[in-house]
């Protein structure tokens, strides 16, 4: 399953304390979760969404509750809480790992139908919200060369573009499997 957090950050004196928190600490030790299998860490290049994003491959919900999560990777923001702002999470449906994207991409993300991403001449993959806050219901996601960014003109509303803050972090499982392959 796909478990995205998205938020934003209000105290420009902190941001980047916050940020390296988040990168370096808070996804090692999600990653670390049994049942978490990728993290990766983006920032909003577009208006009109939360200014961060994280996307994660999980086994399920039943994660998120566990002593595991609760222990290593749930909580532990209440140095930073007072500046966190527009917190959304959602579990999405299964669409196999979520889509490692380089540091020359940018993630495409759009609640609006597949249509725009594809007369990008994208790929997109169908995410349905299955639990959490469970909006937007339905979501696609892609990646794009960052050199075609600028051929996409002005994008129609609903999509959003992100730029990658961190590589996408693998568990030991993930990691041992591609090795094998």
């Amino acid at each position: 399953m796909i478990y995205t957090v998205e938020c934003s950050y209000a105290d420009p004196d902190s941001v980047a304390l916050w940020s390296d928190f988040y990168s370096l600490e808070k996804l090692p030790a999600l990653i670390s979760v049994s049942g978490f299998h990728t993290s990766q860490r983006f920032q909003a290049l577009s208006d009109g969404c939360p200014t961060y994003l994280a996307i994660h491959t999980m086994d399920g919900l039943d994660i998120l509750t566990g002593e595991q999560y609760r222990q290593k990777g749930g909580g532990n923001f209440a140095r930073w809480q007072q500046h966190i702002t527009d917190w959304h999470r959602n579990l999405y449906s299964d669409i196999g790992l979520a889509p490692a994207v380089k540091a020359d991409e940018l993630l495409v993300l759009c609640a609006t139908g597949p249509e725009p991403l594809l007369a990008l001449g994208l790929s997109p993959l169908a995410m349905h919200a299955v639990a959490l806050e469970k909006f937007p219901e339905h979501r696609w996601l892609a990646s794009l060369p960052r050199q075609q960014a600028s051929l996409a003109g002005s994008l129609p509303e609903g999509i959003f573009f992100y730029a990658p803050m961190t590589e996408q972090l693998k568990s030991s499982a993930v990691t041992q499997a591609a090795q094998v392959r």
